[in-house]
């Protein structure tokens, strides 16, 4: 039977440093998931206010055409000063 062996002092504290090496380690890669996570989510809110800002452009772009159409047809072709409302047709 083999006897037991005492590690020394600087062999313990090397022990404990590596301990502490994992330890710190696995808290930041926690905090680097959050992290990642948090983006993950920024991204998809953008993703989702743009889709929704798109979707209003493409509704105002048709409300322009529709009442351009209307008006139109209503004075026919021509020019429209928007600081006075004087139409002006061709």
């Amino acid at each position: 039977m083999t006897e037991d062996t005492k590690f020394t002092k600087e062999e313990m504290e090397t022990i404990s440093k590596i301990q502490e090496t994992y330890l710190e380690i696995q808290q930041k890669l926690g905090q680097v998931s959050l992290s990642k996570l948090k983006l993950e989510q920024q991204a998809e809110a953008i993703d989702k206010m743009e889709e929704e800002l798109l979707e209003n452009f493409k509704k105002t772009q048709k409300e322009e055409k529709d009442f351009v159409d209307g008006v139109t047809k209503k004075y026919g072709d021509g020019t429209l000063d928007p600081e006075s409302g004087i139409f002006t047709p061709k």
